[in-house]
C-alpha cells in the first residue's frame, strides 16, 4: 500500500481526533494538511502509520490549542465550536462515547482542560488507545499521562453532559420543537423546552447575534416563535439534520446559502440548550455562507410589513 493510500485510509480517524482536540473544522483541515506533508518526507517508512499520524496529528493539535486559547479569549461574545455535520469516522464497538464526545456540550467541556489533559482523555477515553500508545503520542511517560487523565476524568465528570439515550425519542421530540417553531407555536414550544431551557447564539461580531444568552423556557419560547413566521416571509428554509451528533437544522436563505446552524440538547423528554452558530468564518465547510446582515435587514422589513 503506497503512503497515500495509508494516509486516506487514516484520515477518517485523524480527522475526528483532531476535531475532538480542536472543535475547528478549518483548523482541523490544516492540521491534516501538515500531518500529510510530515508524512509524505519522512526518510523512512514508519512501522505503524497509524501510531506516526495520531503523534503528528495530536501534537500539531496540542500547539494549535496553545495559541488558540489566546484568541478564544478575546472572541466577541459567546465562543462555540465549529458545527460538525457528519462524524467521519466510525467504530460500531464506541458508537456511544463516539457520539457523545462530538457534542457541542461535550467539546466545551473539554475546554475546561489543558492541552494535554485534552489530548491523554481523548485519545484514552474517546479511541480507547493504551496507554503506552497514549504515552508515545503526547511524549509523555505512561505513570504521567494516567496523572493527566485522572485529573482530565475529574474535571469532566463534574459537568459531563448527559444525552436522551433512546434516538427514537430524541428524533420524535426535535420534530415536535421544529414543527412548534415553524408554526410559531408557543405553547407548542413550551410543551418540548425544560423550564430552565438555554438559547445561546455565536455570531463572533461578524453575524447578528443574540446580546446574551436567552435563558427560561418563556422567553425562550417567545423568541423562536417570534423569528419563523419573519424567515418565511423571506424565503428563508429550516433543513433538519444532526449537527454535532445531535438534533439540529440548517437555516438556509433563498439561495440555498447558510445562515446559521441549531444544535439541541435534549434528556429527560425535553430540550434543555439550544445552540446557534452564524458566524460566517464557522459556517463555510458546509457550503456558501449567506449575507446575514442583509438577512435581518430583511427580517425587519418584513416585521414592520
Amino acid at each position: 500500500m503506497s503512503r497515500t493510500e495509508e494516509f486516506e485510509e487514516l484520515r477518517p480517524l485523524m480527522f475526528s481526533l483532531a476535531y475532538r482536540l480542536l472543535g475547528s473544522v478549518a483548523e482541523v483541515e490544516d492540521v491534516m494538511q501538515e500531518a500529510w506533508l510530515r508524512y509524505q518526507s519522512t526518510p523512512t517508512q514508519p512501522r505503524s502509520p497509524k501510531a506516526f499520524l495520531s503523534a503528528v496529528v495530536t501534537r500539531i493539535s496540542i500547539d494549535v490549542l496553545r495559541s488558540a486559547r489566546v484568541r478564544r479569549e478575546q472572541y466577541v461574545g459567546v465562543w462555540l465550536p465549529e458545527p460538525l455535520l457528519t462524524d467521519p469516522y466510525e467504530d460500531p464497538a464506541r458508537s456511544a462515547e463516539l457520539a457523545d464526545s462530538v457534542s457541542m456540550a461535550a467539546l466545551l467541556l473539554l475546554e475546561r482542560l489543558t492541552p494535554l489533559e485534552r489530548a491523554v482523555f481523548v485519545l484514552r477515553d474517546v479511541f480507547a488507545y493504551d496507554y503506552a500508545d497514549v504515552a508515545v503520542t503526547v511524549g509523555r511517560s505512561e505513570a504521567a499521562c494516567r496523572q493527566l487523565l485522572v485529573r482530565a476524568r475529574r474535571h469532566m465528570e463534574s459537568g459531563r453532559p448527559r444525552f436522551e439515550a433512546d434516538r427514537r425519542a430524541r428524533e420524535e421530540l426535535a420534530a415536535r420543537f421544529f414543527g412548534a417553531f415553524r408554526n410559531g407555536d408557543v405553547d407548542g414550544l413550551r410543551e418540548v423546552l425544560a423550564a430552565d431551557v438555554q438559547l445561546v447564539g455565536d455570531a463572533g461580531g461578524k453575524a447578528p447575534a443574540l446580546g446574551r444568552a436567552v435563558v427560561g423556557v418563556d422567553k425562550v419560547a417567545r423568541v423562536l416563535a417570534s423569528l419563523f413566521p419573519r424567515l418565511d416571509r423571506v424565503d428563508a428554509t429550516l433543513e433538519q439534520c444532526e449537527v454535532n451528533g445531535q438534533p439540529g437544522a440548517i437555516l438556509r436563505d433563498r439561495e440555498g446559502k447558510v445562515a446559521f446552524t441549531l444544535a439541541l440538547d435534549v434528556l429527560g423528554g425535553q430540550i434543555q440548550t439550544i445552540r446557534s452558530v452564524g458566524n460566517p468564518e464557522k459556517l463555510g465547510h458546509i457550503g456558501p455562507v449567506a449575507d446575514a446582515w442583509a438577512l435581518q435587514r430583511e427580517f425587519r422589513q418584513a416585521r414592520d410589513d
